[in-house]
């Protein structure tokens, strides 16, 4: 394990050892944001029938260019059940079920009518099957709306319950329990007497990564640098996956690979080729992925932007767990890379993208102004202003 593991081999092997967590079904309000378990299947067809998409009335095409008999009215919700003969017409409204016989639609500000008698008083009549929305043009009956594996948006949900349903059967949500190690530490807004105590920050930045993901977080709070406190903390975790930050690397306090195999834990993978993020560690303890982050808060980020979330997106159900890279233009030029693989701190600007100056690890300032990460591959060659670069978009 001395060697530098690349990213995308410690990806595959991190969601290799990820169960899937087991499927329930709940309400659809409950289902939002979850990945489906099985399939939508639409119960109906929308529209059930032919809708017309504006206010005018429904006629019949042949009957074109009048005049007609209004003999009724639709509106949605309260359709005209008699049919419309030749030379007839019917009000109708958006949304209103197109009475039988008529096949298109008299817009009303092309319309004019004198008590039930209707005439053509636009610029020109209208076009068969004119705003008329056909029976299934969304979709119909049978038709497969959202597959297994797919995240319920706010959009899918809203087209399970057109569809017919009022509760879906996804993937349940996951257990992530984080705990911070350092003597250094201290907790967010505590005082102490002593210049050179942290705040601890990273707890509270990685349960904000995951608040738009189907997991329920509980924070452990700050563990000393000492065996058998961390060999407790790990004892207690109950959850799907622990989370660590600090403690992974070479010291002689890093103390949470020997705490972790001191309670049964078992090691897969350390130490990757990425910077920032190098000395990050992912093992297992009984049913639970343990991932142990660096203690560098940008080290922490940048591990959980490509380790944890996708992690717990593979396991929640996706099949397709990785961070999405786009294109984009280089504002400056950057210098070749070495054997590990960059993850650069960066701004865009009217399409373009620059660097910031400074990739200290440490620094949350540039990370809180930082809106993606520029993706540089090992070995990658000097690239100029202009050059297009690979990166990862930053909420």
């Amino acid at each position: 394990m001395s060697s530098l593991l690349p990213v995308a081999d410690a990806q595959v092997r991190l969601f290799a050892m990820a169960p899937r967590v087991a499927a329930e079904t709940v309400p659809l309000p409950q289902a939002a944001g979850r990945w489906l378990a099985e399939p939508v299947v639409a119960r109906r067809s929308q529209p059930a029938a032919d809708l017309s998409s504006m206010d005018g009335y429904a006629i019949r095409f042949a009957d074109l260019p009048g005049p007609w008999r209004v003999a009724g009215e639709s509106a949605a919700g309260r359709p005209f059940f008699g049919p419309v003969g030749p030379g007839e017409a019917a009000r109708v409204f958006t949304g209103a079920t197109m009475p039988a016989g008529t096949d298109s639609v008299l817009v009303q500000e092309e319309a004019s009518r004198n008590g039930d008698t209707l005439i053509l008083a636009g610029q020109g009549p209208p076009r068969l099957g004119m705003s008329v929305r056909r029976q299934g043009l969304d979709f119909t009956a049978g038709d497969t709306l959202i597959a297994a594996g797919e995240r319920l948006t706010p959009a899918r949900i809203a087209l399970a319950a057109t569809g017919g349903h009022g509760e879906l059967v996804v993937n349940r949500r996951l257990r992530v329990a984080i705990l911070a190690t350092g003597d250094e530490l201290i907790a967010p807004g505590a005082m102490s007497d002593d210049p050179l105590a942290l705040p601890e920050g990273n707890s509270t930045m990685l349960a904000a990564m995951l608040a738009d993901l189907p997991v329920d977080v509980t924070l452990l709070g700050i563990v000393p640098d000492e065996l058998d406190a961390l060999k407790t903390a790990f004892s207690r975790a109950k959850a799907d996956i622990i989370v660590t930050t600090g403690g992974a690397s070479v010291g002689d306090h890093d103390l949470v690979r020997p705490a972790l195999e001191a309670v049964g834990g078992v090691i897969d993978f350390w130490r990757i080729a990425i910077r920032p993020g190098k000395p990050m560690l992912a093992g297992a303890l009984g049913d639970a992925v343990v991932l142990g982050l660096p203690g560098n808060p940008v080290s922490a980020f940048v591990t959980a932007t490509l380790f944890l979330r996708p992690l717990i997106a593979a396991m929640a159900g996706t099949a397709d767990p990785l961070p999405k890279t786009i294109t984009a233009t280089l504002a400056e030029p950057l210098p070749a890379n070495d054997h590990r693989q960059d993850y650069l701190r960066a701004t865009t600007c009217d399409g373009r993208v620059a660097m910031a100056p400074i990739q200290d690890s440490s620094m949350l300032a540039t990370l809180a102004r930082a809106d993606c990460l520029i993706v540089r591959s090992p070995h990658a060659p000097p690239a100029q202003i202009g050059d297009d670069v690979e990166i990862v978009t930053l909420a």
